[in-house]
Order: structure tokens, then C-alpha cells, then sequence
């Protein structure tokens, strides 16, 4: 039977694309290469990292940038954005065995440029450590950040961004669930409604809004600023997830994400700043943090969720410049799927 792993479980790797000059971070550039060389760093103490660069210019600039350098394999590929959660395979297991999966990407609903990032994964499967894997290719419009596995047969996703018109148009709700279904290997699909309001490119991704911490944990985004923009959608999500059943048929034990002051960018666009677009890996948790009074409240409710994990606060205020975060920027593969990045 297929399976779709769930984050917290082993992982063989990190994969992240280092952001470049010709990409969008414009004069934010210096301050995001600050961050993801402290996410490089971090990674690497627990784990192998793959990064994606441009070139072999681009290889020996971002070696300058970090410190542990012996977990590292670099991959050359172009890519128009460095969002990879939502361009990079997604993994399953079946029998033992791990799979690529390679949805289509259409950068997040035509509204950007994703030539590159649609066959980022045919040029990973030419280079180690992906060379030789079993991998598929799937017509069907999916990106990571859109779903969040329990890791036995449930995800969460929203009907906003599946549903959306600007992916897959044409297909019922219940020809997207079949879809999801087939691929996956799930048997529960969780939609929850969410309205965005404000700084929300790619449609209510679930992973800023309510993510898995265990089978029977749910970490969610809270708002109690009744004067908030969001204040509305996330009430409404939240009494959704109180109405979720575990496969105990009880209620899942939910824990409240509070959100950062409103952040704005140059323009006074409202900035997607959020504590549940966290990133796992092997025995610890990257949480994002804003330089805000919440930053705190959220490190020590996720660390409620993760206790065996360590919690690590990384600076995201460069990263969510470009509506993202930790989360968004990095794809995890299970254990077993990469074991030759051993050998390089």
C-alpha cells in the first residue's frame, strides 16, 4: 500500500535552491543569503543538505557563505524561484520502497514565471543522488505546500487553493480527491475553508495555515485581534479543526499558533508572517521568528508538540520579503530515498 510520509519522520536530506542575483529578492538579496546561511549551517548539523546553484561561479560564492561544508552536495540546475516545497518531488513508499513523485507546477496558478521550476526534477533525476531512482511523472497540477500528511492515510489541504480554477481546471472536488487518493495512498482528506486576506500569493497553502505535529496533533495559524484582516477566516478555520476526528473518532488535541505584528513590504503589501510554516527535520524544529514578542509563545507551544526535538528560532524576516518562509524554501526526503548522498 502507498504511503505519504509524514515530515517528522527519518529523513535522508534536505533539499534547498540558493537564491540568485537574477531572481527576485532584488536588493533584499544580501540579507537572504544572511538567513539561508544560517538554515545551511543549521541543517548540517543534523543532517545531509542538497543545494541547487546556478553554476559553478554561483557553488564557490554561496561555499564562501557557509561554515559546514561536509554534508553538502551541490546540484546545478536554473530555477526561476527558490520556493522548492512546491516545485521538488514529492516522496512516497510502497513495499519498502521509496518513490519521486513529480506533479506539474504552474507557478502557483500561472501568476508566475515557472518554466525552469516545472522540469527542475527531469534534471535532478540526471545527477546524483537522484540518478536511478524510481520516480513518476503525474499530470496533475500539485504543490508540496498545499497538502500535510499525518503520515498513515489523512491530509490536510484547502479548498482554495486545490479547488482553484487556475490549476486544475475542469476537475470536480471529488476527481482531485481520486487524484490525491491514487498517488498518495491517503483515505482522508481533510479541506478546510480559508479566505486569504492579504499578502496570500498561492492561494491558502496549508502549510502557513495548520500543519501535523504528530497523528494526533494539529498546530495551528490563531488570530485573536478581532481588528486583524485574518481575524474572520482563521476563527472560522479554527472551529473546522474542532470539528476533526482523529482515527480514534476524538478530537484532535490543537495547538494555537499566535501571529506576529503585521509586517509590510516596500509598497505596504501585508506580508504572509506566520509561526506554522515551521520546517522538521532529523531532532529538530527550524520555527520561523520576526524579531516579535511573539516569537517566543510560538518556540515553546511548538516545542510542547516536538519534545524530543530541539527548537530553533531562524530570522525569517528577509525570506518573508518574498511571501515565504522555512517551510517553503526547503523539501525533506525520507530515510532510505537518498542513501547513496553517503557516498559523494
Amino acid at each position: 500500500m502507498t504511503r505519504f510520509p509524514a515530515e517528522w519522520e527519518k529523513q535522508s536530506a534536505i533539499l534547498i535552491a540558493w537564491p540568485h542575483k537574477s531572481a527576485d529578492f532584488g536588493h533584499h538579496l544580501d540579507a537572504v543569503e544572511q538567513t539561508y546561511s544560517v538554515i545551511a549551517d543549521t541543517i548540517t548539523q543534523y543532517q545531509p543538505l542538497i543545494i541547487v546553484c546556478h553554476d559553478d561561479i554561483h557553488q564557490q560564492h554561496i561555499q564562501k557563505l557557509i561554515s559546514n561544508q561536509g554534508d553538502i552536495n551541490f546540484i546545478f540546475a536554473p530555477v526561476n524561484d527558490i520556493w522548492v516545497r512546491d516545485t521538488v518531488f514529492l516522496s512516497v513508499a510502497k513495499a519498502g520502497v521509496i518513490s519521486h513523485l513529480n506533479f506539474l507546477f504552474n507557478g502557483w496558478g500561472e501568476e508566475y514565471q515557472h518554466q525552469h521550476d516545472n522540469i527542475l526534477n527531469h534534471k535532478l533525476l540526471n545527477v546524483k543522488p537522484f540518478k536511478g531512482k524510481v520516480h513518476k511523472d503525474i499530470d496533475f497540477i500539485l504543490e508540496g505546500g498545499s497538502i500535510d500528511s499525518d503520515g498513515i492515510d489523512t491530509l490536510l489541504t484547502t479548498k482554495q487553493c486545490l479547488l482553484s480554477p487556475n490549476r486544475n481546471h475542469g476537475l470536480t472536488q471529488a476527481e482531485i480527491e481520486q487524484q490525491l487518493l491514487e498517488s498518495l495512498g491517503v483515505k482522508r482528506i481533510f479541506w478546510l475553508d480559508y479566505e486569504s486576506q492579504g499578502g496570500d500569493e498561492a492561494d491558502s497553502h496549508i502549510d502557513t495555515l495548520a500543519r501535523f505535529c504528530s497523528a494526533n496533533t494539529i498546530a495551528y495559524t490563531c488570530c485573536k485581534d478581532t481588528n486583524d484582516l485574518q481575524y474572520t477566516s482563521l476563527k472560522y478555520m479554527e472551529r473546522q479543526l474542532q470539528e476533526l476526528r482523529n482515527h480514534a473518532n476524538e478530537p484532535y488535541h490543537l495547538v494555537p499558533l499566535p501571529l506576529p505584528k503585521p509586517i509590510y513590504d516596500e509598497e505596504g503589501q501585508q506580508l504572509p508572517a506566520n509561526y506554522a510554516n515551521f520546517l522538521i527535520i532529523n531532532h529538530a524544529v527550524l520555527v520561523p521568528s520576526y524579531g516579535d514578542d511573539m516569537d517566543s509563545i510560538a518556540v515553546a507551544r511548538l516545542a510542547e508538540c516536538f519534545p524530543e526535538h530541539e527548537i530553533i528560532a531562524i530570522p525569517c524576516m528577509a525570506l518573508v520579503q518574498q511571501y515565504g518562509s522555512l517551510h517553503c524554501m526547503a523539501m525533506q526526503f525520507p530515510e532510505g530515498e537518498l542513501n547513496s548522498l553517503t557516498e559523494l
